[in-house]
């Protein structure tokens, strides 16, 4: 019988109990288990077939959570919210439930009397358990947390507490989430004197993934746009999270982002939030675009974009842990900018286009490994 012996690699995923860490686990489950197609991930698609990734079948689930409902139990209720296929979660039970008993207790939560070394030194502690205990190759780090508020304060937030962790623990780390995380300046020199690869940050699912795609348009055809203004209806925990103004506003950062680096500064408009609990688990992201075109001629673009924000943002999660732990298996260090296809507001001076992005993110998985990059 034949043995596999590809390395396994772990994914640790910060807010490993919530929607999207949740859709992640159960979806590299069935996808590894023939239950469903690989759908949305860009890494099993033929341009990436020869990259050597590791497979779907070799990577380990655990995470850091303050929540307390296990993942099987989450994935019942993200079947009936409609985001999981009826019979999946019985189907995958036993993948599940060990990706559950390797997540560890978050923090700080309220009354933790542990200050900012000790929660660090916790963390690295339960990562390096988990690269020990399961006989891992690597463990990449992803944060899939809610968003937290503009950090502004004392202090490191929740966010770079865990990425701290990453390092301290020699783990390559991404930033899904438009949080801290590694931009902390007070973790400035641990990032430089890591040598890890890193990406971020906040992930680019929907409305921003479309403004990607259209802003350069309006530039390659020379029309000039005037104002672009957007909406964002969301339900869940997303939803409540941006509630917070201080959180909406670390969001909107990353979404206007992509408009100036590509249509200059002088555009109009902003995003709004509104969390609409009655939509659950979905989200609707409306964009108004006013533009001139020939002799002035004034013109109008709208586009609505309807979808689930937890399947959108699995398949992206899964690809960034397999193009992390490939980063570090070939000895890159710092950041990631060739994985700017996948943020908002990625790490580095990236081209802005979606089609500039792709081409480099194909021609990086190609690419041979460059020692101290």
């Amino acid at each position: 019988m034949a043995v596999d012996t590809a390395p396994r690699t772990g994914v640790w995923l910060v807010g490993a109990r919530g929607s999207v860490a949740t859709t992640a686990v159960a979806g590299c489950a069935a996808v590894t288990a023939g239950l469903h197609p690989p759908t949305g991930m860009v890494t099993e698609t033929p341009p990436f077939a020869g990259a050597g990734l590791v497979p779907l079948a070799s990577l380990v689930f655990g995470g850091h959570d303050t929540a307390d409902c296990p993942l099987p139990k989450r994935a019942e209720a993200l079947t009936v919210a409609g985001v999981l296929p009826p019979g999946l979660a019985p189907a995958i039970a036993a993948e599940l439930e060990a990706a559950d008993a390797a997540i560890r207790p978050g923090g700080p939560l309220p009354g933790d009397t542990r200050g900012e070394a000790e929660l660090i030194a916790a963390f690295a502690a339960d990562l390096t358990d988990f690269r020990i205990g399961l006989d891992l190759d690597r463990v990449v780090v992803v944060n899939v947390a809610s968003t937290e508020p503009a950090s502004g304060g004392a202090g490191l937030p929740p966010s770079s507490l865990y990425a701290a962790a990453a390092l301290r623990a020699g783990c390559p780390y991404v930033n899904f989430t438009p949080s801290t995380g590694l931009r902390h300046p007070d973790l400035a020199d641990a990032v430089a004197a890591s040598g890890l690869p890193y990406a971020g940050q906040d992930g680019k699912t929907g409305q921003t993934l479309l403004r990607s795609v259209l802003a350069p348009m309006f530039l390659q055809r020379a029309l000039t746009v005037r104002a672009w203004s957007g909406t964002n209806l969301l339900g869940g925990g997303d939803g409540a999270a941006l509630a917070d103004p201080a959180a909406a506003a670390a969001k909107n950062a990353g979404k206007e982002r992509v408009l100036t680096d590509t249509l200059g500064p002088g555009v109009q408009g902003q995003v709004h939030i509104d969390d609409v609990p009655a939509l659950g688990e979905w989200k609707t992201a409306w964009d108004h675009i006013a533009f001139d075109g020939f002799l002035g001629s004034r013109m109008v673009l709208q586009t609505t974009w309807q979808g689930c924000d937890s399947a959108l943002a699995a398949p992206l999660v899964l690809d960034l842990a397999r193009l992390t732990a490939h980063a570090h298996a070939r000895g890159l260090t710092g950041p990631l900018e060739d994985l700017a296809f996948y943020f908002k507001d990625p790490d580095g001076t990236p081209r802005p286009g979606l089609a500039d992005q792709y081409a480099r993110l194909v021609t990086f998985a190609a690419r041979p490994g460059e020692e101290g990059r």
